[in-house]
């Protein structure tokens, strides 16, 4: 099979150069290149279009929940894994509602990094052995709609109270596009009313 390729990107030079190392040694993956920050990264991924990117989330300047979000909109067919010593739900929920596929801890094992990759790139939520979620959390996480960049901002209009024709207007749409829009977010969300919509969203701090 052709090789998955892979951008790594953390601020810190040793755990760039270990995450390489560790990289070269799995057989079906391509390493990219490596960033330092979001800056270098977005350019790595504008040259090279990787099919996977691999984040620290804790990085000066812009933080890997913001590179996440900043790569689902703008590349929306590369795929983002966390990586990180935090393993606070908080920020697993952060970088998943940000467009994360999968989350990983820096300790972990070169057979684990292989199978979140494999994992990733066959379209599933992977999450690292070595978090200690609840069933009931992993249900949740796993409950977090995916939406696109549009979708996103439809969600947004109407929890800020925007009719449709005032949707349509403001993001120069259709009224059809945006029932359509609407109707998959009620769909994704598993709801029959936009109350119950903009309820679910707000608890996931999608809006």
């Amino acid at each position: 099979m052709n090789k998955i390729k892979v951008l790594v990107v953390d601020d810190h030079p040793m755990v760039l150069e270990g995450m390489r190392s560790m990289l070269l040694q799995i057989s079906f993956v391509e390493i990219t290149g490596t960033a330092p920050n979001a800056y270098e990264a977005i350019e790595k991924i504008k040259g090279n279009s990787p099919d996977i990117v691999i984040t620290d989330i804790n990085m000066p300047e812009v933080s890997g929940i913001e590179l996440t979000a900043k790569i689902r909109k703008e590349f929306p067919a590369v795929r983002v894994v966390a990586m990180s010593t935090f393993k606070e739900r908080s920020y697993i929920s952060q970088m998943i509602q940000s467009g994360a596929s999968g989350y990983l801890v820096k300790s972990a094992s070169r057979e684990e990094i292989e199978e979140a990759i494999l994992s990733v790139f066959e379209g599933k939520l992977y999450m690292s052995l070595d978090i200690n979620l609840s069933a009931a959390d992993k249900a949740e996480l796993n409950a977090v709609p995916v939406l696109s960049s549009r979708e996103k901002e439809v969600l947004q209009l109407i929890a800020d109270g925007f009719t449709n024709p005032q949707i349509a207007t403001k993001l120069f749409i259709s009224l059809h596009t945006v029932d359509s829009h609407r109707k998959n977010l009620l769909t994704k969300f598993a709801v029959n009313n936009t109350a119950s919509l903009i309820k679910l969203a707000a608890k996931h701090n999608m809006v």
